[in-house]
């Protein structure tokens, strides 16, 4: 089952959970490692399959994905993040390996990149809808995938309609905050080696 917030909605994990997590992975808790299988492969295998277009290579970097958290659990830093952003950043890295793998065009990388960058926005959108407040999450809902104006969603809700119309703008600014955030641009593949000034002429 997916980890839920307070409010009762799936996807994401509280801090205190995560931190509880960690500690268990540490410990070498066979049974936290398949908590977590189960709460993010779908994330995992989502994102890398945006990220690949191909589902076999995605298969593969969610076992790599998850083989690495128990390998090395104590690699995920709590005050850095989440755990679930932790291990969308290692399905980024482990896409982008498989792509250097075969050693793709310059312009295959440019658009992997691209796709990178959109997948990642969208699931910074994700997780803000997610982890905002259900009050503003059902007005964005009621607005969005509803087709209610705020003056029908004010009488769905029981609020009056500025407070309906607040509640739409409030959520639609976290969700342009997460969309305007920068997302990190992958790594190119490593260049020559450096000489470190040590070297004798020939």
């Amino acid at each position: 089952m997916p980890n839920e917030t307070p409010d009762g909605t799936p996807g994401t994990t509280s801090p205190h959970r995560d931190h509880e997590m960690r500690r268990r992975l540490v410990r070498g808790e066979e049974s936290a490692l398949a908590e977590l299988y189960d709460a993010h492969a779908s994330v995992v295998r989502g994102l890398a399959h945006r990220f690949l277009d191909d589902e076999e290579a995605a298969d593969r970097v969610v076992a790599e994905v998850f083989a690495e958290v128990w390998a090395d659990p104590g690699a995920y830093e709590p005050e850095r993040g989440s755990l679930r952003l932790w291990l969308t950043e290692l399905t980024q890295l482990r896409a982008l390996r498989h792509l250097d793998a075969v050693s793709p065009a310059p312009e295959s990388r440019a658009l992997l990149e691209e796709r990178i960058r959109a997948a990642s926005a969208a699931a910074r959108a994700d997780r803000m809808v997610t982890a905002m407040p259900g009050s503003l999450r059902t007005a964005l809902e009621l607005a969005y995938v509803g087709r209610r104006d705020y003056r029908e969603a004010a009488a769905e809700l029981g609020v009056s309609e500025g407070e309906a119309r607040r509640r739409m703008r409030l959520g639609l600014q976290l969700l342009s905050t997460a969309a305007a955030r920068p997302s990190p641009r992958p790594p190119g593949p490593p260049g020559p080696p450096v000489g470190n000034g040590t070297e004798k002429a020939s």
